[in-house]
């Protein structure tokens, strides 16, 4: 891998599959690179080919290039868990062989510490009823990938999300990590109104919110992750009677999908990392950058600014 700029570190997991570790570390507050590639086996400059064959001891994994002191190699980890079964021996999802198995190649003590905390929190929340066995390793040579194998979300993404949907990934990751349980547990979290708001797409009525007229400098994070997703320095007031922004703190923490709900066309956003629903961003030619994102107050907290 390419130099590392100063202030950042790397990261290298192993979980399957390398087309599909990319997306959910891209392009999030902090991410550098992500590279695709092959690491942990005995030969140098392997091929896809030579690795597929399992005689080589390499697996497939990514190495993010990040700076701590934005995103966490923590949160990285948190990530990490959820995209893995990491108590299958023989694989990830319909991808068999010990390429395509899961480990966590650490980079120094720091790390190794952290990883192996958090496998040990895991194991005992009891979420999966299997021992892990997701391994914790020192890291070594990483080799890049073909280029073929890059960002194969962005450059094949028809192909992508088909084996995404097909390779049972998706459903494993629902079935665990958002249960019965994990939504009680948030429910418990929230307030009636933030659950309905965040959790089953309720707008807020228009001048009847706490932020949609607030005057004090700060920012807005997600009431869920606590994610910072909007500045008053970027609020406006659009007229809706609801907080609006010309623009999120970050791009990577906003996913937007089509909301065709009440006979309407519109796009919907959302935090990304907490799946909490936020609001919509609409078209508006009044504002710089002709948008504005309107948000639900009850999906955010306030956070003012340290005088």
């Amino acid at each position: 891998m390419e130099q590392q700029k100063t202030g950042s570190e790397l990261a290298t997991f192993a979980g399957g599959c390398f087309w599909c570790m990319v997306k959910p570390f891209d392009e999030l507050p902090g991410i550098r690179s992500i590279v695709s590639g092959y690491t942990g086996g005995h030969t140098d400059n392997p091929t896809y080919e030579e690795v597929g064959t399992e005689t080589t001891g390499h697996r497939e994994a990514v190495q993010i290039e990040f700076d701590p002191g934005i995103f966490s190699y923590r949160r990285l980890l948190d990530i990490y868990w959820q995209l893995i079964d990491p108590t299958d021996e023989g694989g990830q999802f319909m991808d068999r062989g010990y390429s395509y198995g899961t480990a966590i190649y650490v980079h120094n003590e720091v790390q190794r510490t952290e990883a192996e905390a958090s496998k040990r929190e895991l194991q005992d929340s009891g979420r999966f009823k299997k021992k892990m066995v997701t391994e914790i390793i020192p890291a070594g040579p990483f080799y890049p990938a073909e280029e073929l194998h890059q960002n194969y979300y962005k450059t094949h993404r028809y192909h992508y999300n088909q084996y995404v949907e097909e390779s049972g990934r998706l459903d494993f990751t629902e079935r665990h990590w958002k249960g019965k349980k994990d939504r009680q547990k948030l429910q418990r979290q929230l307030t009636p109104l933030q659950w309905q708001v965040t959790q089953e797409q309720m707008d807020e009525p228009a001048f009847a919110n706490e932020y949609w007229n607030n005057d004090q400098d700060g920012i807005y994070v997600d009431i869920i992750s606590g994610d910072p997703l909007f500045s008053t320095r970027d609020q406006v007031d659009a007229g809706t009677g609801l907080p609006a922004f010309r623009r999120p703190l970050h791009d990577g923490l906003i996913t937007k999908k089509a909301d065709l709900r009440n006979g309407l066309t519109r796009t919907a956003i959302f935090s990304r990392l907490s799946g909490a629903y936020l609001g919509h961003v609409f078209f508006d030619t009044a504002q710089p950058g002709g948008q504005h994102y309107q948000v639900n107050s009850a999906a955010l907290r306030f956070v003012p600014e340290l005088k």
